[in-house]
């Protein structure tokens, strides 16, 4: 491991003002808000609409499973995502690719909410509906590594977990706005709903964007990677590597470690978010508006959770809270269908409060933070990118539709789904403590 340079050391030693630690998490935040609002109405819209407009000639069982097969084909392009845009943060800097991402983002979105439905252009309107999706995964791709850095490598050490919740706060938000979004929605009758209610969550978006690109562009660059700059350009060896390539050869079991921290808890939290919602509201008494009500106060919780956690984390270390909280998502995955399916208010309300507020909580807060802390400098935005997105594509993508699968198409019943999401909770709390204690880890590292 290198050590920090002459040129490295007095860039760091006087560190960012405290303003701008302010701002460079304000930025990851808000940006995380817009992206991940992006994504997330995609995912309500799938449990709840695009099967019905967008796959109208199935049958609605098979209609929901295609509709959910869009979404995941959103989390395909994500660790594409993040090798592409992950090599110009790492070579380029974080501020400039985060303003693309932002950017695409947003206007794939848009996209979607004008998208004619298969009743009015045929069988181009899936098309055009799976294309957007992918131009969305590619922009996840690229934006959570990036804001993830530009709040840990800008903020102070001590204090790393709590800047690095940022962009969990974000993803927060932003899933909080898409899902508020929609329960607004339910004051629509069904057809308004369907004929033109949904497109207003995507249409709307466009006010968030704006906000986020102003914020950006008055953040400055991070620190670590200004500073590195010099030093790495004398190693000549090292620059003539793509980043991704030096990841790979240098780096596999740890990519591999770090891929695995966050792939159980991802698949809890997404199967939560899009199986369970549409599950509850067509194999239980529980009406689409109580469920996605129960959804929206979990995810308010997760605001305040999330820092929380992540704070905890800075003082007692990133294993002590994460490893616990994703043995417990594999344990609470046998409860929360059959608190869902009681038909009580109460105890659906009481299921998404314990998965997401608190138990998600716990594993969004320290995430960013971990797997920042494991990847040199000079390959950080890839890595980090690369190991969030496939854990995400392999549980957050994969995990509603091979949920679907299991408890309709194969007719396994949901007690398949809960087996499935513990032992992936496994592997991740596995994982996290063979990677052991990254929080005093040397970002500066190259």
């Amino acid at each position: 491991m290198a050590t920090e340079s002459a040129a490295t050391r007095p860039a760091l030693e006087s560190g960012p003002s405290a303003r701008n630690q302010r701002r460079a998490y304000l930025a990851s935040l808000i940006g995380s808000v817009v992206e991940f609002y992006d994504f997330a109405i995609y995912g309500t819209a799938a449990s709840l609409v695009f099967g019905s407009i967008f796959f109208s000639g199935m049958a609605p069982a098979a209609g929901v499973i295609a509709s959910l097969a869009t979404f995941a084909a959103g989390y395909l392009a994500r660790p594409l995502g993040g090798v592409v845009f992950g090599h110009f943060g790492d070579r380029t800097g974080r501020k400039s690719v985060l303003m693309i991402t932002l950017v695409l983002m947003g206007v794939s979105t848009m996209l979607i909410g004008l998208l004619p439905t298969t009743a009015q252009i045929g069988s181009l309107a899936p098309v055009l509906l799976v294309t957007l999706r992918l131009i969305q995964g590619l922009a996840v791709g690229g934006e959570w590594g990036g804001a993830v850095l530009m709040s840990v490598e800008t903020g102070p050490q001590k204090s790393r977990g709590l800047f690095g919740s940022a962009t969990g706060v974000g993803a927060a938000l932003g899933a909080l706005l898409a899902t508020a979004s929609f329960a607004v929605l339910g004051l629509l009758n069904e057809d308004q709903f369907m004929t033109w209610g949904w497109r207003i969550p995507f249409l709307a978006s466009v006010v968030l964007i704006a906000i986020g690109a102003y914020i950006r562009m008055n953040v400055q660059e991070s620190p670590v990677f200004e500073a590195s700059v010099d030093e790495r350009e004398n190693e000549t060896k090292t620059r003539k590597q793509a980043p991704f390539v030096h990841l790979i050869r240098n780096h596999p079991g740890r990519l591999v470690l770090a891929l695995c921290v966050y792939v159980g808890p991802v698949m809890a939290q997404s199967i939560v978010k899009i199986f369970v919602v549409s599950w509850g509201t067509t194999h239980t008494d529980a009406s689409r508006g109580l469920m996605l009500n129960a959804l929206t106060v979990s995810l308010a919780v997760m605001v305040v959770g999330v820092p929380l956690f992540a704070a905890l984390s800075d003082k007692v270390g990133r294993r002590v809270v994460y490893v616990p909280a994703a043995i417990l998502f594999g344990i609470f995955s046998f409860l929360i269908f059959p608190m869902i399916g009681s038909g009580s208010a109460a105890l659906v309300f009481l299921a998404f409060f314990i998965s997401m507020g608190v138990i998600e909580s716990a594993c969004l807060g320290p995430v960013g933070a971990i797997l920042s802390e494991v990847f040199p400098t000079e390959s950080r935005y890839t890595g980090t990118s690369l190991a969030y997105q496939l854990s995400s594509m392999i549980g957050g993508g994969f995990g509603p539709l091979v949920a679907a699968a299991l408890a309709t198409t194969l007719d396994l019943g949901v007690i398949a789904v809960s087996l499935m999401i513990a032992v992936f909770c496994a592997i991740s709390a596995g994982s996290t403590m063979m990677l052991g204690d990254t929080r005093k880890a040397n970002l500066t590292r190259v």
